[in-house]
């Protein structure tokens, strides 16, 4: 019986993540993943058949971090959306090569935004902006698709370095929109 690899296939997929936080997704590759590990590039490749499926491994793991710190949020659930957007910004001030690889990388296309907001990846946001806002499903979606779009829009900007993060002011911006959005979905339900 051959010995037990030593680098496991989480590892690698775990140094994957890292390079593409600390130096952008387009930096993974067997080189970067196995000196991250402090290995030969042998463990990489035996692991992952192409770089792709690496990259795409990494990418599923970013977008599970990417849930666990937008859905961090404290506070009641009035703030709740708030406190999703806000953590949505932040995520590209802090991480803005995991926000780039997740949303500007092109591993997340052939999904559609209606495909977005069904998918299990979002029902526990969906569930919390439900509940904050005491609406029925379909107008909670409503709601999140014009707010997405908003804070989608910042984030973008502010990955890209071509906006400061100044958290008062998107606060601010992020409440009117909220806001004008429940209340057209509230007269439209008229």
């Amino acid at each position: 019986m051959p010995p037990k690899p030593k680098i496991t296939k989480e590892l690698v997929i775990d140094a994957a993540f890292e390079v593409a936080r600390e130096a952008g997704w387009e930096n993974i590759n067997a080189r970067t993943v196995s000196n991250k590990l402090n290995c030969s590039t042998h463990p990489v490749m035996y692991h992952f058949a192409t770089i792709e499926e690496l990259k795409l491994a990494a990418f599923e793991r970013a977008d599970r971090f990417h849930s666990e710190y937008i859905m961090n949020v404290s506070g009641n659930e009035d703030d709740i959306m708030l406190g999703i957007g806000l953590n949505y910004i932040r995520f590209a001030v802090d991480e803005p090569n995991l926000f780039r690889f997740l949303f500007q990388s092109g591993y997340a296309e052939g999904k559609s935004l209606l495909e977005i907001i069904n998918s299990e990846m979002l029902t526990p946001v969906i569930s919390a902006l439900q509940k904050g806002m005491n609406l029925d499903l379909d107008r909670t979606k409503e709601v999140f698709i014009t707010l997405a779009m908003f804070v989608h829009g910042y984030a973008s900007i502010i990955a890209n370095n071509s906006l400061e993060f100044d958290e008062g002011l998107i606060e601010k911006h992020l409440k009117r929109v909220y806001a004008g959005a429940i209340s057209a979905i509230q007269k439209e339900a008229k």
